[in-house]
């Protein structure tokens, strides 16, 4: 692997421009208000989180490929799509910014949506466990208290909700099953000095982010 690379993907080379890049469209700290060694770490730091979004993209490509799986017309991305703050917080900081970055990881993410099965008992139990997700309009401006002593009629039938829930959990376990295929896809990653993941402990900077 020579200087020009961030990390190698199964053989294939990723060069740093493309992390460079990807950087280019990332804000950077204030450097007013934030000391130098801090900003430097920073700086270190952000470059490593790029690499895994540059990497999440490699790998969700070989995997579109491996699975016949059709791509946009742009799947070398050089530019991160706005990411929603909640996206952060459900998905972790290089999932949620890999999804805004990569079509091709959106493609594979979507086709592992739709392989995941979802069963009728976990629709069911879904509902009956949170009844504060299905009060009628009626019940919430009357402040009805799902868990006190509501009547049927506070609540939107099963039926009337069965098909969202249905797509909400398919979503939730094709999230998960996109966690767990990028976790097993870059477990033989290579990266270059200074590229390395965010939490690696072999280096002094790192830090847990996902």
């Amino acid at each position: 692997m020579t200087s020009e690379h961030a990390a190698v993907v199964h053989g294939r080379a990723v060069p740093r421009q493309a992390v460079d890049a990807l950087l280019e469209s990332v804000p950077a700290r204030d450097r007013e208000t934030t000391r130098p060694e801090s900003l430097a770490r920073a700086e270190r730091q952000r470059r490593r989180w790029a690499t895994q979004v540059v990497v999440a993209d490699e790998l969700a490509r070989r995997a579109c490929a491996e699975r016949g799986l059709a791509l946009p017309p742009e799947v070398s991305p050089t530019r991160l799509l706005a990411v929603a703050e909640t996206d952060v917080a459900d998905l972790g900081s290089i999932v949620a910014a890999a999804l805004a970055h990569s079509p091709a990881a959106r493609v594979l993410l979507a086709e592992l949506e739709a392989e995941q099965d979802v069963p009728e008992t976990a629709v069911r139990d879904y509902y009956e466990r949170n009844p504060d997700r299905f009060l009628t309009p009626d019940a919430l401006r009357r402040g009805v208290d799902p868990f006190g002593r509501p009547t049927p009629a506070d609540f939107l039938p099963y039926g009337q909700v069965s098909g969202s829930v249905a797509a909400e959990l398919r979503r939730a376990a094709g999230t998960r099953a996109f966690f767990a295929w990028f976790d097993r896809a870059r477990a033989d990653v290579e990266y270059a000095a200074g590229h390395e993941h965010p939490g690696d402990p072999a280096h002094p900077d790192h830090e847990h982010r996902h």
